[in-house]
C-alpha cells in the first residue's frame, strides 16, 4: 500500500510517502512560498521512495481544521495531482494528525487522552479530543470554541471536574491553541505548543482510513472550515472596524 500525503496547513510546507510501513518525508517550515516548494519536495518523495504517481493506491491531506489560505494551497494541489493521476482522496483531521505528531515525538506519553488545540483567532480555538494511540477516530468531535467554552465541554462529558481549574488534569496537551489562558490553567501533564503537522503522521493515518475504505474523490474533497457563516460574517465586520 502507497499513500501520497501533502499538507499546508499551518507554518509548515510538507510531503510524505507511505509504502508498506516504510515513510519518505521532505518537512520545510515556511510561512510563505508553500506553492513553489510543495511540487518539488513531492516529486523528491516519490523518488526517494522509487515510485511514481501512478503507482500510489491514494492521497491524503489535511482536510483542516486550520489557515484557509494553508488548506486551500494543499487540498488545490491534491486534486491536481488526484485528478492527473485519477486516484482517490483521503482526507485526514488536522487536530488528528497533530495529536499523533506529538505521541510520536513524546514518546514517554502515556495513556491519558491528548487535546489538540490551534489557534483560530478572534479568542477561539479549533481543537479536538483524541485517546491513547494513533488513531484517527476522536473522542470528542473537531469543534471551534471559545477556551472557556473547551473547558466547559470536558467538564460535561466528565474529563474535567469542577475544581479541575486549580488542579492538574489527565490530559496531554499539543497545539498553540494551548497558550490561552483558559486552557494552560488546566494544568495539563504536558504541554507541546510547538508542535507542528508533519505530512509523515497524515500518511500514517490515511493508510489506516484507506483500510477503512474511507475515501473520497478528487471533485468531492472539500476543507473542513468548521466555523458557520455566522462566524465569517462577524470576521468580516471586525475587518471593517
Amino acid at each position: 500500500m502507497k499513500i501520497l500525503a501533502i499538507d499546508t496547513t499551518s507554518g509548515a510546507c510538507s510531503a510524505a510517502l507511505y509504502a508498506d510501513g516504510r515513510i519518505c518525508e521532505q518537512f520545510f517550515r515556511a510561512e510563505r512560498d508553500h506553492t513553489r516548494r510543495l511540487l518539488p519536495m513531492v516529486e523528491a518523495v516519490l523518488a526517494e521512495g522509487q515510485s511514481s504517481l501512478t503507482q500510489v493506491d491514494a492521497l491524503a491531506v489535511s482536510q483542516g481544521p486550520g489557515s484557509f489560505t494553508g488548506l486551500r494551497i494543499a487540498i488545490s494541489c491534491v486534486q491536481g495531482l488526484a485528478f492527473a493521476a485519477d486516484k482517490p482522496v483521503v482526507p485526514v483531521s488536522s487536530l488528528a494528525v497533530l495529536s499523533r505528531g506529538a505521541r510520536r515525538s513524546h514518546p514517554d506519553w502515556g495513556d491519558a487522552p491528548v487535546l489538540a488545540a490551534l489557534d483560530a483567532r478572534m479568542q477561539e480555538v479549533y481543537w479536538g479530543l483524541y485517546p491513547p494511540g494513533e488513531g484517527a477516530n476522536a473522542l470528542l468531535a473537531d469543534a471551534v470554541s471559545t477556551p472557556e467554552q473547551v473547558v466547559s465541554s470536558l467538564k460535561s462529558v466528565g474529563f474535567l471536574t469542577a475544581d479541575t481549574a486549580s488542579t492538574n488534569c489527565s490530559l496531554y496537551a499539543v497545539g498553540p491553541g494551548w497558550e490561552y489562558p483558559a486552557l494552560a490553567a488546566l494544568k495539563p501533564l504536558a504541554v507541546s505548543t510547538e508542535s507542528a503537522i508533519h505530512a509523515q503522521d497524515i500518511a500514517v493515518l490515511a493508510a489506516e482510513l484507506w483500510q477503512r475504505g474511507i475515501q473520497v474523490s478528487a471533485e468531492e474533497l472539500e476543507p473542513a472550515y468548521l466555523r458557520n457563516e455566522v462566524t465569517w460574517k462577524k470576521r468580516a465586520r471586525i475587518r471593517q472596524r
